[in-house]
């Protein structure tokens, strides 16, 4: 069974409204941009809110680039639904492939780039600290590297849930026409 769908057939499947299309990012991602109808249900809440997918419809996940994507794939598959989907390379995948996407005139930093800027700027910081002041500063630059080590080796990163939460990312849902709660 092919466990992933590619954006032209993903939008063949929603126009013949053969599925529900499920968008795990976080709501700050969705509201800069989204397909419409899908439902928001960001991936640290999937388990708790798996209640609101019909089990009996073919579920497609997506995220960004496809990550998330997988970890909610296998999330619902154990619990116990049968057709789920990924998107393959996410919301980045359906763009490229010139698809129709809601897009927000909201300009904010992506999470990705305020995690970019907090790492740089700590390991900067503590690399400087480290040089001119006392060596133990290095510990920063190590703290950071760890996190990135973690990240890159799970696909989880506790600085991209810490800053979704931050009051300049929450955003309200930002369409009408989007599932989003």
């Amino acid at each position: 069974m092919n466990h992933s769908i590619t954006p032209a057939d993903l939008q063949r499947l929603t126009s013949e409204g053969g599925c529900q299309v499920i968008d795990v990012r976080e709501p700050v991602e969705h509201a800069e941009e989204h397909i419409l109808g899908t439902l928001l249900i960001p991936l640290a809440q999937l388990e708790s809110r798996c209640g609101e997918i019909d089990k009996d419809k073919a579920v497609v996940v997506l995220c960004r680039a496809g990550t998330r994507g997988q970890q909610a794939q296998a999330k619902l598959q154990a619990k116990g639904f049968g057709d789920v989907k990924n998107l393959e390379g996410g919301i980045l995948a359906w763009k490229a492939a010139g698809l129709p996407i809601e897009a927000s005139s909201r300009k904010g930093l992506p999470l990705m780039q305020q995690v970019q800027l907090i790492i740089g700027l700590g390991v900067l910081t503590g690399s400087i600290l480290a040089l001119t002041i006392d060596p133990l500063f290095a510990l920063i630059p190590a703290f950071f590297g760890a996190g990135l080590t973690l990240a890159g080796s799970t696909g989880w990163c506790g600085l991209v849930l810490l800053l979704a939460k931050m009051p300049w990312n929450n955003a309200a849902c930002a369409s009408k026409n989007s599932c989003c709660r």
